[in-house]
């Protein structure tokens, strides 16, 4: 498989590392805007670049019918166009705020748990997430991603960072050292508190997640999720 990188910085690196361990090569590594890109050599296009990148990035390889795997945060107000232009081009896409095996299996589980603590109201819910310091974006799309399937399957209707009431769901973002990424959920109540976490240990497994992707996504058209990858649906 011949892949293309938007953003070499060290999620990209170590991206090229994983795929080149699982006999695939890296085409091009485009970091910056104005590179030309030989659209013709990629069979697919990993972007992991920056908010102000992605979009064209991304549109850029529908065009080009290059199917793309983005984890880049930060742009999704033109989510919807982008998925757009990838269907009316016949394209293939997967976006996931991570794409860590196991955080996409803590996705699943925080949706069952908020299932069954949706009815028990003398339990608050919180969130805490912590990343390295060179982390922009707060909170992390992967907290945001949590958020909302604790939205979708209780009575809580937005979340906001470090503010709580009744229908709103408190974020604490930290920020410290090289952390790559601790997320973690708590219901508290009077007597007792319930609460899931997953840990991250490096970035290898964002990038490994990545990888998988794209090999699942050859000779695909459509817009898919991680839960389509591993089968979670």
């Amino acid at each position: 498989m011949k892949i293309g990188l938007f953003g070499y910085g060290k999620m990209g690196k170590m991206i090229e590392q994983i795929a080149q361990g699982r006999g695939h090569s890296i085409v091009a590594k485009i970091d910056d805007p104005s590179q030309d890109v030989d659209y013709a050599s990629m069979d697919v296009a990993i972007d992991f670049s920056t908010p102000e990148a992605a979009f064209d990035n991304i549109t850029n390889c529908f065009k080009n019918k290059v199917p793309v795997i983005s984890g880049t945060t930060g742009w999704l107000d033109k989510y919807s166009q982008a998925i757009k232009i990838c269907e009316d081009n016949k394209s293939a896409f997967i976006y996931a705020s991570n794409f860590s095996l196991g955080v996409n299996i803590f996705f699943e589980l925080n949706k069952h748990l908020a299932k069954m603590m949706g009815g028990l109201n003398q339990y608050k819910v919180a969130m805490e997430e912590i990343h390295h310091t060179q982390k922009l974006d707060a909170p992390s799309g992967t907290a945001i991603t949590l958020a909302e399937g604790i939205i979708e399957n209780t009575k809580y209707k937005n979340w906001e960072l470090e503010k709580s009431n009744d229908s709103t769901i408190s974020i604490t973002s930290l920020r410290e050292g090289m952390v790559p990424g601790t997320h973690s959920i708590a219901y508290t109540s009077s007597v007792d508190t319930i609460e899931i976490k997953h840990e991250a240990h490096n970035r290898e497994g964002f990038a490994l997640g990545a990888v998988i992707a794209s090999e699942w996504i050859q000779g695909k058209t459509g817009v898919f999720s991680m839960k389509d990858v591993l089968n979670l649906s």
